[in-house]
């Protein structure tokens, strides 16, 4: 399935996340894609509040992983964006995150290619004026659901 939503601010942003927010499940993964400064971040904290998260949401670019814990649903907020390979992630603990008990959204995903499983859904954000296009691109059933919850 493939849908796209234009955002024309990084308020529209946040509300697009949050309308994804109700319809995840444990063991969901999503992988971001856009260059620095799209939106991706601005997504995930639509989502983080979406599940009521109320603190600070930033992005992990240093720790790579940033854990939340929402009505009893572990989030985890990946930033892949200074690993150099792969492989790394296994040291991450990697494996760990994935038992799918969780839902991990991953911003620059293809920097962890061959390690990370397949995404439910894709989510490309780009430029588009002042605002975003942001496509979503599903790969499973869980990832059609969670569509069809937005659209």
């Amino acid at each position: 399935m493939h849908i796209e939503f234009t955002a024309a601010n990084a308020n529209a942003m946040e509300v697009l996340g949050a309308r994804l927010a109700p319809a995840l499940r444990a063991g969901m993964m999503l992988h971001l894609h856009g260059e620095l400064g799209a939106g991706k971040t601005t997504l995930i904290r639509g989502i983080l509040r979406g599940l009521g998260h109320t603190g600070a949401v930033k992005s992990p670019t240093y720790t790579l992983v940033e854990p939340y814990q929402m009505n009893g649903l572990p989030v985890f907020h990946f930033d892949l964006y200074r690993l150099k390979d792969p492989e790394e992630l296994e040291f991450l603990g990697i494996r760990d995150y994935l038992e799918g008990q969780g839902v991990c959204l991953v911003e620059w995903a293809e920097r962890g290619a061959g390690v990370l499983p397949a995404a439910d859904v894709e989510i490309t954000i780009q430029r588009s004026g002042d605002g975003r296009q942001v496509q979503f691109l599903t790969h499973t059933a869980s990832g059609d659901e969670l569509l069809r919850a937005i659209s």
